[in-house]
Formats: structure tokens, C-alpha cells, sequence
């Protein structure tokens, strides 16, 4: 199944990227096959098919750990340990894409890396959240303890979320689109603001890095299955 997964997330991703910055971006009447010119965003605009889709597979990838994690505490079976933890891990790895991409946005159009909007703080706080998980995995080495010590704190981080994610950058004022007073809306992405030919690839790209997360997180989960059994063994 993970070469499937492989294959398709190649695939789809290879469209979206030669399509997101090979699609000429016109200004006045576009056709199918163009991008329209979004005033202020410009070339920019091109981003929005890969930043917005990381932080969705970010988003999923923590919240499959708190249900593994709830799975372990339920069922006592360390494979939904090992599950949980492969998927925080594969979180962690978008999480920072997500951080990169968006400090690359940021710079071309505020003008810095870092502006401390809401947006950017919340995907902060979270890298700091689940940085810490993986402290407390670290220092624990009976697996049992580890596990149950693990399962509750991913539930917890996983409870936090949505609110970073979601909520909480649209209760304060920021420059992201759709913070609390901006009088533009919610933004092209939940408002679906975009051309045809953009929602295509937009939606390709969502497909694309969902369907890279499992295939990732299927690679982790058998690394991490062969390193238990070894230290099983010793």
C-alpha cells in the first residue's frame, strides 16, 4: 500500500508544482488555463498551493496522534504507541514546512520573516508543544510508562489544535486574511475566492500532501516497529 501511496503523492505533486508556477498569472480576462492577477499578491499568490495544504497535513498528522494515543490508552497495545508517535513525528516535519513557507510569504509581502501575527505565533506555540513530547518520550525508558505518559500528553496537545490553527487566529488582529476586523473576509482559501484552474490545483495539492502524509507516516510506523522489536531483543 505505501508504494501506492508513494507513487500517487509523486504524481500529483510533480502536477501541482509544475502547474502552480508554470500557469501564466494575467491581468483582465483569463481563460481556464490562466491564473488570474490578485492585486497585492501578485506572483505571490502561487504559494497559496503549497503553504495552505502543509499546514493541513500538519494539522491532520497531530490529530491521527491523539487518536492513536486514545487508542493506546484504551487498548494497551503499544503498536498504537508506535502509531501515535509516527504520525507526531511526520506533524513535526510539516509542521516546520509549514513554518518555512509561511516566513517566505511573509517576507515578500510584509516585508520580514517574522511579524509575531497571530497565525505565526499559534504554529509556534504547537512546534513548541509537540517539541516537548518528544522531550518527554526521550526521558522516559520503561516503554509502558513511556507510552501511557505519551498517549495522555498527545491527547492533550492534540485538543489544542484545532483552537491554534482555527480559532484563535481569527479571535485577534493580524495580517493574515480573515483575522478578527478584517473587513475582506475570511480569505480566497474558506471563502473559495479563486479561478477555476486555481481550485484545481489547489484541491490537487490538498489530495497530493494528504495522500504524502500516510505514505510518510507508513515509512516512519515500519522504522519504528523494526527499532522496538530490536530493543526488544537486546
Amino acid at each position: 500500500m505505501h508504494y501506492l501511496f508513494k507513487a500517487a503523492s509523486a504524481v500529483i505533486i510533480t502536477f501541482v508544482i509544475i502547474a502552480g508556477i508554470g500557469i501564466p498569472m494575467v491581468q483582465g480576462n483569463h481563460g481556464f488555463f490562466e491564473f488570474p492577477f490578485i492585486p497585492g499578491l501578485e506572483e505571490k499568490a502561487r504559494n497559496i498551493f503549497f503553504h495552505v495544504p502543509i499546514a493541513w497535513a500538519t494539522t491532520l498528522a497531530f490529530i491521527m496522534s491523539m487518536i492513536y494515543g486514545i487508542q493506546y490508552l484504551r487498548k494497551q497495545d503499544i503498536e498504537y504507541d508506535l502509531r501515535s508517535v509516527s504520525s507526531a513525528g511526520i506533524g513535526m516535519i510539516l509542521c516546520v514546512l509549514a513554518t518555512v513557507t509561511g516566513a517566505v510569504w511573509a517576507k515578500f509581502n510584509w516585508g520580514a520573516f517574522w511579524n509575531w501575527d497571530p497565525r505565526e505565533v499559534s504554529i509556534f506555540i504547537l512546534l513548541l508543544i509537540y517539541g516537548a513530547y518528544f522531550v518527554l518520550r526521550s526521558a522516559i525508558d520503561e516503554d509502558g510508562k513511556r507510552a501511557k505518559l505519551s498517549s495522555a500528553y498527545s491527547i492533550i496537545a492534540g485538543i489544542t489544535v484545532p483552537f491554534f490553527i482555527f480559532v484563535m487566529p481569527r479571535l485577534m488582529g493580524g495580517l493574515h486574511p480573515g483575522s478578527a476586523g478584517d473587513e475582506s473576509g475570511k480569505g480566497p482559501v474558506l471563502e473559495l475566492k479563486m479561478s477555476g484552474m486555481m481550485l484545481v490545483v489547489f484541491f490537487s495539492s490538498l489530495i497530493g500532501f494528504t495522500i504524502l502524509y500516510f505514505w510518510m507516516y507508513s515509512v516512519k510506523l515500519r522504522a519504528n516497529r523494526i527499532e522496538h522489536q530490536l530493543k526488544s531483543q537486546e
